[in-house]
C-alpha cells in the first residue's frame, strides 16, 4: 500500500499510549491529533508524540485526519462514533463498539448512508498464534470441532489501574471488558453464534482501588463480575466460556477446542503470541512446528515476561482495506455479532434463558504470513 491515511485520536487515557507507541510498526497509518475531554491530558500526549493536540471538534474537522480512533470509556463509544461519522470520518473504536445492538445498528445504517468504514478491536485474532491456530484447524488437525473450554479469570483491575470505575459499570465487567478477545478469536476459528445462555454473578458490590494516586477509595460494583456461559455456534459446536474477575488463582487453560480427531490447545487470546498445542486420538499433548508468523514474535517485557505485542495491526489493516475497496478483518459486522453474543449473554443471566442471536457474520479471512508481512516496516 502506497496511500497513507491520517489518524486522529479521541480519548488520551492509559490506552492510547499503545497506539502511539505500536502504530509506528505499520505502513499506511500515521497519527496526526490527539483529543481528549481533559484538554491537560491532550497536551501531555500530544507533546509526548509529537502529534497536534486539538479539541474533539477541532479534530473531527481536521482535513488531515482520515479515520478517528476511538479510545474513550465504553459508555462514550457510541456518541464519539457517531460524532465522527456525521464529520465523514472513518472510524476504528476499541472495545466494545457499542453497549447495545441497538446503538450499533444505528451506527451501522449511518456508515452505509456516508459510505465511511466501521472497524473495532480486538485485533489479536490476527495474531500469530491464533493465525497459526486457524490454519491447523481448517487443514482438519483435529476434525470438526465439537466442544470448548474458554477460562479468563482473574482478581481484578482496581489494583493495578489507576482509575477503574468504569471497569465495574454497565459496559464492562469481565465479559465486556476481556470477553471480546475470546469471543473474537472464537468467531475467527469456529464461526458465528446461534444461541447463548449464561449465570451471571458479583461477589463484591464495592472493589477498593489498591495502587496510588487513588489508593483506598471504594468503587461501586454495577455489572456482573462471574459470568459461565454456554455458546451455541451454527455450525454444530458448543463452547463454555467462563469469565470473572472474582478469581485470586486457578488452573484453566485458556481456550481449548475439541474435534472428532483430537484437541487443540490455544494461547490467551488477549496477546497475539503463545505456544500452540495439539494431541490427536489420544497421543499425548505437544507443541506444532513453529511457523514463521511476524504477529508471534515477542517484542515487549510485561510483568510476566516478554510478549508479542501489536496492537493496531487491525488499524493497519483497515486501512489497507480502505484503500483497496474491501472489508476490514475488524469489520462492524464482526463486531456487532460479538456485542450481540456479549450482551445476550448477560441478558440470558439476568433471564435465566436461552437466548437466540439477532445477528451472524462471516468468518474473517485468515490473515496469514504474507499479509502480515505485507502490513509490516522493516
Amino acid at each position: 500500500m502506497t496511500k497513507e491515511l491520517g489518524i486522529g485520536i479521541v480519548g488520551c487515557g492509559y490506552i492510547s499510549k499503545t497506539y502511539f507507541t505500536l502504530a509506528p510498526l505499520f505502513h499506511g497509518i500515521r497519527i496526526v491529533a490527539c483529543a481528549d475531554i481533559d484538554p491537560a491530558a491532550t497536551k501531555a500526549r500530544a507533546e509526548e508524540y509529537g502529534v497536534a493536540a486539538q479539541s474533539v471538534e477541532a479534530l473531527l474537522g481536521n482535513g488531515k485526519v482520515d479515520i478517528v480512533v476511538n479510545l474513550t470509556v465504553p459508555s462514550a463509544h457510541f456518541e464519539v462514533t457517531k460524532a465522527a461519522l456525521d464529520a465523514g470520518k472513518h472510524v476504528y473504536s476499541e472495545k466494545p463498539l457499542v453497549l447495545s445492538m441497538e446503538e450499533g445498528e444505528a451506527l451501522r445504517r449511518l456508515a452505509d448512508e456516508k459510505g465511511l468504514v466501521v472497524a473495532s478491536t480486538p485485533d489479536t485474532f490476527l495474531g500469530g498464534a491464533h493465525q497459526h491456530a486457524r490454519a491447523v484447524l481448517d487443514e482438519g488437525l483435529i476434525g470438526r470441532v465439537v466442544s470448548g473450554t474458554c477460562h479468563v479469570m482473574s482478581r481484578g483491575m482496581e489494583h493495578w489501574h489507576p482509575n477503574p470505575d468504569f471497569f465495574f459499570k454497565p459496559g464492562a465487567g469481565p465479559i465486556l471488558d476481556v470477553g471480546p478477545y475470546y469471543v473474537a478469536n472464537l468467531i475467527n476459528l469456529i464461526g458465528p453464534v446461534r444461541r447463548v445462555g449464561a449465570l451471571t454473578s458479583m461477589a463484591r458490590t464495592e472493589r477498593e482501588i489498591l495502587c496510588e494516586p487513588r489508593k483506598g477509595e471504594m468503587v461501586a460494583v454495577e455489572t456482573p463480575t462471574t459470568i459461565h456461559a454456554l455458546l451455541e455456534f451454527e455450525q454444530g459446536a458448543t463452547v463454555t466460556l467462563s469469565a470473572s474477575w472474582d478469581v485470586w488463582t486457578h488452573g484453566h487453560a485458556p481456550m481449548e477446542l475439541y474435534g472428532t480427531e483430537g484437541s487443540l490447545f490455544v494461547p490467551d487470546p488477549n496477546f497475539f503470541g503463545g505456544p500452540v498445542e495439539a494431541a490427536r486420538q489420544g497421543a499425548a499433548i505437544a507443541p506444532l512446528e513453529a511457523w514463521d508468523h511476524p504477529l508471534e514474535i515477542v517484542n515487549q517485557e510485561h510483568p510476566d515476561g516478554m510478549k508479542a505485542n501489536y496492537r493496531t495491526v487491525g488499524l493497519a489493516e483497515m486501512a489497507d482495506a480502505i484503500v483497496a475497496g474491501r472489508e476490514p478483518c475488524c469489520s462492524i459486522d464482526r463486531a456487532l455479532h460479538g456485542v450481540d453474543i456479549m450482551t445476550s449473554i448477560l441478558r440470558s443471566g439476568e433471564e435465566k434463558r436461552f437466548v437466540e442471536l439477532t445477528t451472524t457474520c462471516e468468518r474473517p479471512p485468515a490473515f496469514g504470513v504474507s499479509k502480515a508481512r505485507a502490513l509490516l516496516k522493516d
